[in-house]
């Protein structure tokens, strides 16, 4: 599997870097790890073809996480002349959530026909399903943003990425990232706590329990940009990893 980074940003943009999204490229599947409100612009710039995705894998409905995808859909639709269906994934209010959102930024567009179907499917905490030949697992995280938020563990090929979404710390984090081939993990501060977000002292403290193989930090705040990386990759818009 391959994944690029195509955002790693906190929701304000710090350090210049897009909102949240992660690619892979697997065996026989393209899929999305969260779509946060630029991503359409980084599948552009770091030449990912929109139409290769078939599945969109959301932690949770907080605009920089899953506000680009009424621009992907859109796209499909009237732009890249998208054939093939589009699965979303996300947690329960996904349903609601993303047509309220599509009519807001553009009235009609969550009803308009279309040469591909758009399915939408809930998940559960502690309910692992298969999407193709992706396997996901979501973990309940705290983070409030107006329905439940997961950190997600999902299989493919053998490989294991998990991504904690945002979130503060919480036990469900050691069983979701262990012994993954690579953890996606907030790094929002170095040691300051900031409720509902995961600092860089507390991950570490519990890492050798989780014991990834691979660990990556995204959704950094400007004192952790500055961080000098130790133990981790720093993540970087365009990054790529093959797992």
């Amino acid at each position: 599997m391959r994944l690029t980074v195509l955002g790693c940003g906190d929701a304000f943009g710090s350090g210049g870097r897009l909102h949240t999204c992660f690619h892979i490229a697997g065996e026989g599947t393209g899929f999305l790890i969260d779509c946060g409100a630029s991503a359409l612009i980084a599948m552009r710039r770091f030449g990912v073809d929109p139409n290769g995705i078939d599945t969109v894998f959301l932690t949770h409905l907080h605009g920089d996480h899953f506000g680009g995808l009424p621009w992907l859909i859109l796209d499909g639709q009237l732009v890249s002349g998208r054939t093939t269906p589009l699965t979303i994934v996300g947690p329960p209010g996904i349903r609601e959530r993303l047509p309220a959102a599509m009519e807001v930024l553009f009235p009609g567009s969550s009803t308009a026909e279309r040469a591909f179907a758009v399915t939408v499917r809930e998940i559960a905490a502690g309910a692992p399903a298969a999407f193709g030949r992706v396997v996901v697992e979501a973990f309940a995280v705290e983070h409030p943003s107006g329905a439940p938020s997961h950190a997600l563990r999902l299989t493919h090929a053998g490989r294991v990425v998990t991504y904690t979404g945002d979130t503060q710390w919480v036990d469900a984090l050691i069983p979701a990232g262990r012994d993954a081939d690579l953890m996606i993990a907030e790094g929002y501060t170095v040691e300051r706590p900031v409720k509902f977000h995961l600092d860089w002292a507390t991950l570490n403290h519990n890492l050798s329990e989780i014991a990834p193989k691979r660990l990556m930090l995204t959704h950094m705040s400007p004192e952790m940009i500055a961080h000098p990386p130790d133990g981790y990759i720093a993540a970087e818009d365009g990054l790529v990893l093959e797992l």
